[in-house]
């Protein structure tokens, strides 16, 4: 099995619907509820949220990544900088735990069809990638802690236990809920390299 994880651009979008809409329904959220305000699709595509999306995939910092195994794209992480997600960084109910500048994961979602076959670990491992590629010092999730069997509805926050596999740890619990469950904070430290610091 060959595993491979690669921002969200242009090119990769089709690749991205496939997994989150892959009927491609007007309706569906496109991972843009967290991004965007009606408003800023309004102004992005035009009211469509498929063309906003496409648009958020142009910028600087494409808003995640797409998990590929054996070239079948299986497996999405919406990532970024907290301070690029405004539902994040204007939330009463998560608050930052501290002035780090971190990256800040929100959905995570495997492809119908291939759950259960360790899709989550090299999506989380890529998206930390990713963050640490753009200078993060940070990722953060904000998981829940299930008794049991986790709600499939709300799987796209994840639970404690998958991030702690993917080297998080808990930092911190937040005011918000999902599932009647509240969220975590988990953090997981990205080391500065040799050659950063070096330049500092």
């Amino acid at each position: 099995m060959t595993w491979e994880t690669h921002p969200v651009t242009p090119d990769r979008f089709d690749d991205f619907a496939d997994i989150i809409n892959p009927n491609r329904r007007a309706t569906h959220c496109w991972c843009l509820s967290h991004r965007l305000q009606a408003k800023d699709i309004e102004e992005l595509g035009g009211g469509d949220r498929e063309r906003a999306m496409r648009a958020l995939c142009e910028r600087e910092n494409p808003p995640g990544v797409v998990t590929y195994l054996d070239g079948v794209p299986v497996g999405w992480c919406n990532v970024g900088p907290r301070a690029e997600i405004p539902r994040l960084s204007r939330s009463k109910l998560i608050r930052p735990v501290d002035d780090v500048p971190v990256w800040s994961i929100i959905c995570v979602v495997v492809r119908g069809g291939h759950r259960r076959k360790g899709v989550t670990g090299p999506l989380l491992e890529g998206a930390v990638a990713y963050a640490a590629s753009r200078g993060a010092p940070a990722v953060e999730a904000y998981p829940v802690d299930p008794p049991g069997r986790m709600d499939t509805t709300m799987a796209f926050v994840g639970t404690r236990a998958m991030f702690e596999k993917a080297g998080f740890r808990v930092i911190g619990t937040t005011d918000a809920v999902a599932s009647r469950m509240p969220r975590l904070v988990m953090r997981r430290d990205i080391p500065v390299s040799p050659s950063i610091a070096a330049a500092r």
